[in-house]
């Protein structure tokens, strides 16, 4: 049974999430969507502005579907998978629009955390919406607001019409998330190929995406950073999980995600890693073959103690 492909929207509020969704589901691709809505207060208003051209809407209200003390998000998603399995409803992806105040660390666990649910649903990816003209300010105010763009598979950037130059905001969003490339959306319209079928939560080698150098430091400081560890030498793997070992231990609460690509002593293959918050998996990929072997490693999260995390993987290195 092919896995039900799930792509998270979120962003801060108004920041375009709900327009986003009205372009994808009025689009003509062929699909069937499912959409779960996440709103504040009782009665449902984006249910009003989208209509009915997803094959169920299933707005969740009375809080937030990342409370960690709320199942409400795991049931509408096992109510959407009775009804598949019944005949009720027909549908292909799903589609979780979360409100603007939602952490999305708790909603993406929910996906890893949950027998069923892990069997019949597959994250493809984490889509953050970006207000060109307020997100620089909502960052400075809203860690979570950072937060959001540090969990992103996709960036997309609105609102640019009336913003002006934002090459800066560019800069910014690139310290704080490097993996996730920026593209620019205009009133909801956008390529869909660029949000679908992503792989965020797939073990891959494209660990960062490449971007060019930085020319200058952003005025904004960030709370969420990522920092990026390239190695040009192979690690003992009892070595490299000790590190990651301790790392989480540590730092668990403060991490959002990290990703890697490993050269391991006396390997022929590439070890590919990933993980969200505590969650991690790793497994062994192709062999490195005419490719120069090497490590890439990105970590995202809240005030990472960055020179020990460079000194914990520079110490892996061996002396002659």
């Amino acid at each position: 049974m092919t896995p039900i492909a799930v792509t998270l929207l979120t962003g801060f509020l108004g920041a375009g999430k709900t327009t986003l969704l009205r372009h994808i589901l009025d689009a003509q691709h062929g699909l069937k969507i499912a959409v779960i809505e996440n709103e504040f207060g009782e009665v449902s208003i984006d249910s009003q502005l989208v209509g009915d051209r997803a094959t169920q809407i299933k707005t969740l209200t009375n809080g937030c579907i990342c409370c960690s003390r709320s199942n409400e998000l795991e049931d509408a998603l096992l109510d959407l998978l009775d009804g598949l399995d019944s005949g009720a409803l027909a549908f292909d992806r799903l589609i979780i629009e979360c409100t603007g105040m939602a952490d999305p660390g708790p909603i993406v666990q929910t996906f890893f955390s949950h027998e069923i649910i892990c069997e019949r649903y597959l994250l493809d990816g984490v889509v953050a919406l970006v207000d060109a003209v307020h997100a620089d300010a909502q960052m400075d105010k809203y860690t979570l607001a950072q937060s959001q763009v540090g969990y992103a598979d996709r960036i997309l950037l609105t609102k640019t019409d009336v913003a002006g130059d934002s090459e800066a905001l560019r800069e910014r969003l690139a310290r704080i998330n490097a993996r996730a490339p920026v593209y620019t959306v205009t009133h909801g319209d956008i390529d869909l190929s660029l949000l679908f079928n992503t792989g965020g939560f797939m073990l891959e080698e494209q660990v960062v995406q490449p971007k060019p150098r930085f020319h200058f430091m952003a005025s904004a400081q960030n709370d969420i950073t990522s920092i990026v560890v390239n190695l040009d030498y192979p690690v003992d793997i009892s070595a490299v999980s000790r590190v990651m070992e301790n790392l989480l231990l540590d730092y668990s609460e403060q991490l959002l995600r990290y990703k890697g690509m490993l050269w391991i002593e006396g390997e022929p293959n590439r070890l590919l890693f990933q993980g969200v918050q505590r969650l991690y998996s790793a497994d062994w990929d192709r062999p490195w073959g005419d490719e120069t072997p090497h490590s890439v490693m990105v970590f995202i999260g809240v005030a990472l103690p960055e020179d020990e995390i460079r000194a914990a993987f520079a110490g892996l290195k061996k002396t002659e």
